[in-house]
């Protein structure tokens, strides 16, 4: 049972993926056809992770009253709406409404499995757990792509993953017994220890507020790369729309191919080193799209941005029991990504306002900001265990 439930979180982790990338690789076609600002990509951005936020914040409740499978279910069912929703949008407004419980659903999944990957797998599960959703957020920019090339709507590449959706909705509501039964058998085994810690008593535990920090900052990062990064090589390096999109999928693809090194890589380096080396290798790959140097360059530090990122996420969630005991780290890994999901909320759009009026170029430089406080605050955490 426990090796089926493991097969069904990765799969319900590339459903989370899916969605993520698709309105940053489709906003070059779909802001002239929805009439709107070329920044107002960042409004629907915020509607989606401010309903990311409030879900992850409420995930320990929730998992506690419905059980991880139910929520799952239904969350996956919400996301599968409103990417049906924004298939169907006569207008901007619409996709507006469709953003919020694409968040709330995406929030949802998104901290309910990882709390329960984080107490009850090895690292390295975690990180391919996060691969798999790289396989889901390359594999949407590449459906739209692929459509937008054979003279298919934008829509299109939202109708065809909602489906996709609606499919694994069914698959996880059967499997909902299976959830029961494995939790029965656990809480057999070992009763439930979860303490519920609310956000107040969290901040004051010693390096709960730079955790916070370095997800914060993440999440900016990986957000606007995912965002504005097709916008990027499509405004300042004169790529075309669809293959601007592609690269956008091959960040994601790096993501995903740099987790399943990194599953490998912690049988032997530690959650720390992963996340320090990652840092560094985000540093880099900036530091070439900053450079006046030729495309393919610029390229490479794309790509090495993804790498970088890889092990970032998954080995700090990973990291929560080590470092604030089992018992509150289910709140913990809550109240971690819903600061993540604020920097996705706020530092992307924020960035877009001010490109608007002094133009993309200046991405490069809001990167390197944000991955240098993401490096300070981690290196306050490195040597801090629960007691």
């Amino acid at each position: 049972m426990s090796v089926l439930l493991l097969i069904l979180i990765y799969i319900a982790f590339i459903s989370l993926g899916l969605p993520d990338a698709l309105l940053g690789a489709g906003w070059p076609v779909m802001q002239p056809d929805l009439n709107v600002p070329f920044g107002f990509a960042g409004l629907a951005q915020m509607l989606i992770s401010a309903g990311t936020i409030v879900s992850s914040i409420c995930s320990g409740a929730a998992i506690k009253r419905f059980g991880t499978g139910r929520l799952t279910a239904a969350s996956v069912a919400m996301t599968a709406a409103a990417l049906l929703g924004f298939s169907a949008a006569p207008s901007f407004v619409w996709v507006l409404f469709a953003a919020l419980p694409l968040g709330l659903g995406a929030g949802a999944v998104d901290a309910a499995l990882n709390a329960y990957v984080a107490n009850h797998y090895e690292s390295r599960h975690m990180s391919w757990l996060h691969s798999f959703w790289g396989v889901g957020a390359l594999s949407g920019p590449l459906i739209l792509s692929f459509l937008l090339l054979g003279g298919h709507s934008w829509r299109s590449g939202y109708l065809a993953v909602g489906s996709f959706q609606v499919l694994l909705v069914a698959i996880l509501l059967a499997a909902v017994p299976l959830w029961d039964k494995v939790r029965a058998v656990k809480t057999e085994k070992k009763p439930d220890a979860h303490r519920a810690v609310s956000m107040c008593t969290a901040v004051k535990i010693r390096g709960v507020p730079s955790a916070l920090l370095v997800f914060l900052f993440y999440g900016g990062i990986e957000t606007t790369m995912g965002l504005w990064g097709g916008s990027f090589l499509f405004k300042v390096k004169g790529l075309d729309p669809a293959l601007s999109a592609t690269w956008v999928s091959l960040f994601f693809a790096s993501i995903t191919a740099g987790r399943f090194l990194t599953g490998v890589l912690t049988f032997r380096l530690s959650n720390n080193a992963m996340i320090g080396g990652g840092a560094l290798t985000v540093l880099g790959g900036i530091l070439l799209l900053l450079a006046p140097l030729p495309l393919p360059v610029s390229l490479v530090g794309f790509l090495l941005i993804g790498f970088g990122c890889a092990p970032i996420f998954p080995c700090m969630i990973h990291e929560t029991p080590v470092r604030f005991g089992g018992s509150s780290s289910q709140s913990i890994i809550g109240y971690q990504m819903a600061a993540a999901y604020t920097g996705a909320a706020l530092l992307p759009p924020l960035f877009g306002f001010i490109a608007n009026a002094a133009g993309m170029v200046l991405m490069p430089g809001f990167l390197i900001t944000y991955i240098l406080i993401l490096l300070a605050n981690f290196l306050r955490l490195r040597h801090i265990r629960a007691a």
